[in-house]
């Protein structure tokens, strides 16, 4: 079984896509080596979290990109 990665240092950006009233729909946090971890913050900024390898998040963004 898998551990949960350490995400006490996690630097939380808001995406470009949110709307512009100040409603914070994903984040992402871009300093942790290896892993992106990703959180839908509308309703609980501790909910769960996502955590994707590198490889995977970079294929994501050029793909939506």
């Amino acid at each position: 079984m898998a551990t949960a990665p350490d995400l006490s240092t996690a630097a939380w950006r808001t995406s470009s896509y949110t709307n512009g009233d100040g409603g914070h729909c994903v984040e992402v946090a871009d300093n942790l080596p290896g892993i992106h971890p990703v959180r839908d913050t509308k309703c609980h900024h501790d909910g769960p979290v996502l955590v994707f390898p590198t490889a995977a998040w970079a294929a994501f963004v050029r793909t939506v990109a």
